[in-house]
């Protein structure tokens, strides 16, 4: 599968243009950021019939920064508990009427596995507050936002907190299984014979450590040398990559000095100083990106640290609610949250492509185009990972042969796309990231002008999610 799919991609048409294509319109968009705003466009609303609308009423995050810096030694639910914390103050709604919370996380801490709950209790929401953990990947926000999205479309809750948060800073590291399984024998032993010989078993390379990875279990490779592949198998050059990465960079930057990240609320990190900003947007040159060796493939792949997306220590939080509870409340929604579709590939060879199956599911489901879009926020794994998908998207070729449809859905204009820098700058905190792209698009769309914007996200397994944001009337 793998040598078909590198040698069928690598002979599509027109690699080299649609490259120069691509990067040519990039240039372009930084000049999007300095437009007060876009004609607004007048496009009919997606509501149902019988179907209850469902708003997102403020979405907040506190700062997004590389592991092993200013929150290195906090614990998730400290995270979590300053984002919810941060979404009280904005927003002033009362504890008490928020009906139930649910959190997204992928590596748990083993003391607060239940982080949503301990966060909750920490941020003094009611013990009557039902509140629970979710971990999908990279996706796990997205499904703690589309579960509180079912709760309040079943009429189960009118008021729903969902969020997400990851502590890259202090992973859980364990005692060899060996190991752990000799502790667990000698705390059930009754006898000083007992634990005697079961202590006299223990060998030296019992003490060698579990390591985390960032790999899949049922292939057992990283997510850098998935994306490595991924990028060979497109055809997708380092020099595209880095120019992909810088451009993410710049606009983050861009945004970040021009008061557009507007989701950001500061946090006082106990002992230290105030943080307020994302700190792991830097711009640098390809020049110096150029001078960066291979960090999964060596010596000849093509992803690395400067254009990859960084360990990430943030949470991220929004308080959604059916619109009649909304404006019952006095609230003005940022968005409507419409269709969504999760999707599920191969583990291996399809690992980072789940933006291109779930775009065109969620588009024909919400009844659009990719016309009708007018923003695009997908997340960005890896510039490899995100620039296959454009590919892939905008190919005949594999929409046929692996997507089962007759034609494709087509590529986003880069001038629409993540123009507010992404995950490869912003930082991506695994389980925070989704609340992110959701919360910019609809920030996106009322300073921009438009009405739908669509989000996607690949996660670790092959799964990935798409989601319709609307912008609720102005």
């Amino acid at each position: 599968m793998t040598s078909m799919l590198t040698h069928a991609i690598r002979n599509l048409p027109a690699s080299s243009a649609w490259a120069a294509r691509v990067f040519a319109r990039s240039l372009s968009c930084s000049s999007q950021l300095q437009a007060a705003a876009v004609q607004p466009k007048s496009k009919k609303t997606l509501a149902k019939s019988g179907v209850k609308n469902i708003v997102v009423v403020e979405g907040v995050r506190i700062p997004f920064l590389q592991s092993g810096t200013s929150y290195a030694d906090l614990m998730p639910h400290d995270l979590a508990r300053a984002a919810l914390q941060g979404l009280l103050n904005r927003t002033s709604v009362p504890r008490d009427v928020v009906d139930y919370i649910v959190y997204g996380t992928v590596i748990q801490e083993v003391k607060t596995s239940n982080v949503a709950r301990e966060a909750a209790l920490g941020a003094g929401f009611s013990d009557k507050t039902p509140a629970h953990t979710v971990t999908m990947a990279c996706i796990s926000s997205n499904q703690a936002m589309t579960t509180g999205v079912g709760l309040i479309a079943a009429g189960q809750c009118d008021v729903v907190v969902a969020g997400g948060v990851e502590l890259m800073s202090d992973v859980p590291i364990r005692h060899s299984r060996k190991m752990r399984k000799t502790m667990l024998t000698l705390n059930r032993a009754k006898t000083l014979g007992q634990k005697l010989s079961l202590i006299s078993k223990i060998r030296p390379d019992y003490f060698a450590p579990e390591l985390p990875a960032v790999a899949e279990f049922s292939t057992s490779e990283t997510m850098g040398h998935s994306a490595d592949r991924l990028a060979a198998a497109f055809a997708i050059s380092r020099l595209e990559q880095d120019e992909y990465a810088l451009r993410s960079h710049t606009l983050a930057k861009k945004a970040q000095e021009g008061g557009l990240l507007l989701d950001v609320v500061p946090f006082k990190v106990p002992g230290k100083k105030t943080v307020t900003k994302d700190n792991g947007v830097r711009p640098s040159s390809m020049e110096q990106m150029g001078k960066l060796k291979p960090a999964f493939v060596k010596p000849f792949g093509t992803v690395t640290a400067a254009n990859s997306s960084f360990l990430t220590d943030g949470a991220s939080a929004v308080l959604l609610m059916s619109e009649e509870k909304a404006l019952a409340m006095g609230y003005k929604p940022k968005a409507y949250l419409r269709d969504f579709v999760y999707v599920s590939q191969d583990p291996k060879d399809q690992l980072l492509l789940g933006p291109t199956y779930a775009t065109p599911k969620v588009l024909e489901k919400a009844g659009l185009t990719m016309a009708d879009i007018d923003v695009f926020e997908f997340h960005e794994a890896f510039a490899g990972q995100i620039l296959a998908n454009l590919k892939a998207m905008d190919s005949d070729w594999f929409a046929q042969n692996y997507m089962g449809r007759k034609s494709k859905v087509g590529a986003p204009p880069l001038e629409k796309f993540n123009t507010w820098g992404g995950s490869l700058s912003l930082g991506h905190p695994f389980g925070a990231t989704g609340c992110r792209l959701v919360i910019t698009a609809a920030h996106r769309l009322k300073k921009e002008g438009g009405q739908y914007g669509l989000v996607a996200a690949c996660a670790a397994g092959g799964q990935g999610h798409a989601m319709i944001v609307e912008l609720y009337p102005q």
